[in-house]
């Protein structure tokens, strides 16, 4: 090898991994923690355990329409997934407050 081709492959292998830390430096820059009233998501999540909680009462409602769960059951698992669809509407609730 000549001198020039060793100092084209240096000079490439230097720009490569120059490339290479630019590149991933954000992969190792600590994130600023955010608070918890600005993390994405808080309300999504209220909204998605309301939808679930309807329709878990109507699968429970029809579940016991086609007698596979007793009164006695109907009534525990309805009281079960009401009180999670009352947390999740008075979080947002709470939400639209702020």
């Amino acid at each position: 090898m000549t001198s020039v081709s060793i100092a084209v492959f240096v000079l490439g292998a230097v720009l490569v991994l120059a490339v290479a830390v630019f590149v991933a430096s954000p992969l190792f820059r600590p994130s600023a923690p955010l608070p918890p009233e600005a993390l994405p998501g808080t309300n999504e999540r209220w909204e998605r355990q309301k939808r679930q909680a309807f329709a878990a009462i109507k699968e429970v409602e029809l579940d016991h329409q086609m007698g596979k769960i007793s009164d006695e059951d109907l009534g525990t698992m309805r009281g079960k997934f009401e009180g999670e669809a009352l947390e999740a509407m008075a979080a947002l609730e709470r939400e639209e407050k702020r």
